[in-house]
């Protein structure tokens, strides 16, 4: 599976949303980069995203996006196979 990583912060739902989706889908590890703890990552991942809200999802390399992103793909089908590769 690849590496997860999430930029979140503490308090928002759709963070916690996109966190069951992935847990629910057999992903037991995150790398949880918290914006609200160190702004100057806000900064950096806006950089890396051109958005602003979180969360921001990585999937390996590849920038999914938000948490209605998240769950398009899964709705798509998309998301089983980028957790496989």
């Amino acid at each position: 599976m690849p590496a997860i990583k999430m930029y979140c912060t503490a308090v928002c739902p759709y963070c916690q949303m996109a966190e069951k989706l992935l847990n629910r889908k057999g992903v037991t590890e995150i790398e949880k980069i918290r914006v609200d703890l160190q702004p100057e990552l806000r900064a950096h991942m806006m950089e890396i995203t051109g958005r602003r809200t979180v969360p921001q999802v990585f999937i390996g390399e590849r920038h999914i996006g938000g948490f209605d992103d998240l769950a398009a793909l899964d709705a798509e089908g998309g998301l089983d196979p980028l957790l496989a590769a």
